[in-house]
């Protein structure tokens, strides 16, 4: 497909005829007639300067001024849209996947820095397995549960071993009657979580 640029310059160059001579005999700066030779939008004068400037060029060169001035703009138009389109497309380099990715660690390390202040300041949590009927037949009962895996177990004020995956268990002894069982998870900065309950002894 011929393009207008092309045209010209090839017409020119058969002739002979250097640019600085032909904008003298036209009276066009040499700076438009290189531009539209080359295709270079950013230099191009404003319309209809621009038509006028590639009539009287070609015409000059012994072109049908009018066909190239709509040749030009066909061209013209067709890069534009070029442009617009590869504008429009998203390329990975690697300056932009560095930065994607820095991006993303950088948020996934402060969602760990927040989630770490949360649990850091908020009561463990306390999960007691507390027997079925408020009332029992035995002397004795077990306590059980789970908490987290740093806080500590007191059960009645005594200390209860936690393993580490957070579960308790111990061995209480019951008095008849009623029986008030305190149970206390208390994590590394002194958050407390508490449950209690009464059981009733029936010895």
């Amino acid at each position: 497909m011929f393009r207008a640029s092309s045209l010209l310059k090839d017409s020119r160059l058969d002739k002979e005829w250097e640019i600085i001579d032909i904008s003298k005999k036209l009276k066009i700066p040499a700076k438009y007639l290189e531009a539209i030779e080359n295709e270079d939008t950013t230099a191009f004068p404003q319309e209809p300067y621009c038509s006028l400037i590639i009539k009287d060029y070609a015409d000059h060169l012994g072109l049908n001024g009018q066909e190239i001035v709509s040749l030009f703009r066909r061209d013209f138009d067709q890069k534009k849209k070029n442009n617009s389109r590869s504008n429009s497309i998203f390329f990975f380099t690697p300056q932009l996947t560095f930065k994607i990715f820095l991006i993303f660690a950088i948020l996934i390390f402060s969602s760990y820095l927040i989630s770490e202040y949360v649990k850091f300041h908020q009561p463990p949590k306390l999960k007691v397995d507390w027997p079925i009927e408020n009332s029992v037949t035995s002397s004795n009962i077990d306590i059980s549960g789970n908490t987290d895996s740093e806080a500590t177990i007191r059960i009645n004020d005594d200390l209860v071993l936690v393993s580490p995956d957070g579960n308790f268990q111990k061995k209480i002894n019951l008095s008849s009657g009623d029986n008030k069982i305190i149970i206390t998870s208390t994590s590394p900065n002194n958050k407390i979580t508490t449950e209690e309950k009464i059981i009733k002894s029936s010895l």
